[in-house]
């Protein structure tokens, strides 16, 4: 007969090999150690313990507060790396793919400063920044709305409604809690839930009210209109209006063979084998054109799961296109923009020659037209 097994809250945590110590803390400390006691070897001779022991006792300290310590749940170690790393990197970085190309030397900013004697000089240039290229995980979207993630495979975007939990009855929210869980048991490689909460802007919603209140049948819905139109103004102005938006988001390698762990994710060691594979599939930056095939049909009947067995918790899945998906990317690379992201918008590789044609394209983004008439 079976019996249950509580499984911890934070699956996340790493085991203790001695006492509170995980095997990371105890190879710190332990390297620390064995650095001091060589230290001391070395110096014993000649070196009183006295004065060892201040420069060790400090030293073993800090370590062991790095080791053992914490912030936001985070060690201290790894946020001191990651600190490292960050003020080592570069510190500007543009959106060049085929590589960053200097200025050229009529836009170069330059200041000249004459020192020492006549017809002698020296030019003195001040700090200039060196941008980095950009590298995001996503490299490209495709047509039919995939986001091609490079050596990662492939991610499709598809947007879920929500369902009011705390409303239903218990047997209804057993219900919905074990249709979830059945999905979640069907998962065999990573998935992520994303909450994405930003800005509401009712602009355009509040110039649509005002257009079509003069077309309405009756004097009082005009009014009515118009003084719902005045409601939306008064609230933007008087609170921040926020929306929130669910995405469910897929991933998929390109080596479709790849053991997964418990969680569905890649292990170690086969992370380190697909990335060995993909160097020798892949050509000029692309992968082949059947692995390609192979990676975006598992996407696309793992997205029909999804759509089918999230039906029955209520949840509608709907995936977006390939515009969408460019504004969501767009939206978390920038979420503070003033202009809305928009699959109209010219990319950052696209030169811009003509005048715009299309009357949208002639509005700046706040419902005024653009008196420079260019797009």
């Amino acid at each position: 007969m079976s019996h249950p097994v509580r499984i911890p809250a934070d699956v996340d945590m790493h085991d203790r090999v001695l006492g509170p110590l995980t095997a990371r803390q105890l190879a710190v400390l332990a390297a620390t150690a064995t650095v001091l006691y060589l230290i001391w070897a070395a110096t014993r001779a000649f070196l009183p313990i006295p004065v060892f022991a201040a420069f060790a006792v400090p030293v073993g300290a800090a370590v062991a507060m790095l080791a053992m310590g914490k912030r936001d749940g985070m060690p201290l170690d790894t946020l001191l790396l990651a600190a490292i790393r960050q003020r080592l990197a570069p510190r500007h970085r543009v959106a060049a793919p085929e590589g960053v190309r200097p200025a050229p030397a009529w836009l170069t900013p330059t200041a000249e400063q004459t020192t020492g004697g006549k017809g002698k000089g020296r030019v003195e240039r001040p700090g200039q920044v060196s941008p980095a290229a950009l590298r995001l995980p996503a490299e490209a979207v495709t047509e039919t709305g995939v986001v091609d993630l490079g050596g990662d495979g492939l991610a499709v975007v598809a947007v879920a409604s929500t369902v009011n939990f705390a409303l239903r009855t218990q047997n209804e929210q057993e219900a919905l809690v074990a249709a979830f869980g059945r999905y979640l048991h069907s998962l065999t490689a990573p998935v992520q839930v994303l909450v994405r909460t930003e800005r509401l802007d009712l602009t355009a919603q509040i110039a649509e009210l005002r257009d079509r209140a003069g077309g309405l049948p009756h004097p009082a819905l005009e009014a009515a209109a118009v003084e719902h139109a005045d409601y939306l103004v008064q609230l933007g102005r008087q609170s921040d209006l926020l929306r929130r938006q669910v995405l469910l988001v897929l991933r998929e390698p390109l080596d479709g063979t790849v053991p997964t762990d418990g969680s569905g994710s890649p292990g170690s060691l086969a992370v380190l084998g697909a990335m060995a594979g993909m160097r020798r599939k892949r050509t000029g930056g692309e992968a082949a054109a059947g692995v390609w095939r192979a990676a975006e049909s598992r996407l696309v009947r793992r997205l029909g799961e999804a759509i089918d067995l999230l039906a029955s918790a209520g949840i509608v899945v709907t995936p977006l296109d390939a515009g969408q998906v460019t504004a969501v990317l767009a939206s978390a690379c920038n979420p503070d923009s003033l202009l809305p992201p928009s699959a109209g918008l010219a990319g950052a590789d696209e030169v811009i020659t003509t005048p715009g044609s299309d009357p949208i394209d002639d509005v700046d983004g706040w419902g005024h037209e653009d008196e420079r008439g260019w797009s």
